[in-house]
């Protein structure tokens, strides 16, 4: 199977320039969920400017046999795949827009391949979840040791749990719905495998290391990734831009999609 459709790749909005003129913004949603949580931003995204979206091996409707418990045991094997879909969509000028885990997804790939993007959207991201010496994640490692076994014990009840907790938005019960719903529908072998590589990552030492335009969107109260954390993210990264948004919760494009689309497109708009 071609690289687009074992990651459901879907193309809208106008086509990119063949030469290079316009920019693709590249939408890489986090854990748990695929490229429907992109639904409230992507038609207001796509007004003027190309937008790819896609899912990640395991998620949504990617082909299951894209999977592989070697290849995504850490968050590398999914920086390959962002960079396969680069190359066979042959994206240039690309903004990659990465929610949570797919922030750190797209430093990877920048990283490896700069030349292919022309700067970075993270959204509510998070090099390390694990508090250390001096840095604050949010989680001590007895936090994340619970949150794993939980998972690993049931996989269901978790879901219901943590979705609306990660959500936020208590007085929007059906957002936290819709996450507990997207949770529930990834098979528990991947999402204990993509958590491990999400929660015991450290992708701290990468942000120093990108040279592109950086975008880094933080939710007023969020507990996967509280506000030090973006301050961290913006402080490794030279000449990043810190917005933080009017939201609760760890999922601002759903539950306030029209400032973070606003957001996203008065940044593309000063991009050469």
């Amino acid at each position: 199977m071609d690289v687009p459709a074992r990651h459901n790749v879907t193309v809208s909005g106008p086509a990119s320039e063949s030469d290079g003129g316009g920019h693709v913004l590249l939408l890489a949603h986090g854990f748990g969920c695929d490229q429907h949580m992109w639904r409230l931003v992507g038609p207001t995204l796509a007004r003027d400017t190309t937008v790819v979206a896609f899912d990640h091996a395991g998620a949504g409707g990617a082909d299951p046999a894209a999977w592989s418990p070697q290849r995504h045991a850490t968050l590398d094997g999914y920086a390959e795949d962002v960079l396969a879909v680069c190359d066979a969509l042959d994206l240039r000028r690309v903004v990659f827009v990465g929610h949570s885990v797919a922030a750190m997804i797209g430093v990877l790939a920048a990283n490896r391949a700069p030349d292919r993007f022309a700067a970075l959207v993270l959204i509510t991201p998070s090099p390390r979840y694990l508090d250390d010496d001096g840095y604050v994640g949010g989680f001590s490692r007895d936090d994340i040791d619970e949150l794993l076994d939980s998972l690993d014990s049931n996989y269901l009840g978790w879901s219901a749990a943590m979705a609306p907790a990660i959500m936020g938005n208590p007085d929007r019960p059906e957002l936290g719905a819709e996450l507990t719903n997207s949770f529930c529908r990834t098979d528990p072998t991947v999402a204990a495998a993509f958590a491990r590589a999400t929660f015991l990552s450290d992708n701290r030492a990468d942000l120093a290391r990108v040279t592109l335009p950086t975008l880094i969107l933080q939710c007023r109260d969020d507990m996967i990734a509280p506000p030090e954390v973006g301050a961290f993210v913006h402080e490794q990264i030279a000449g990043s831009r810190l917005v933080t948004l009017d939201a609760t919760g760890h999922c601002p494009q759903l539950s306030a999609p029209a400032e973070t689309a606003a957001a996203i497109r008065s940044f593309v708009s000063t991009l050469p």
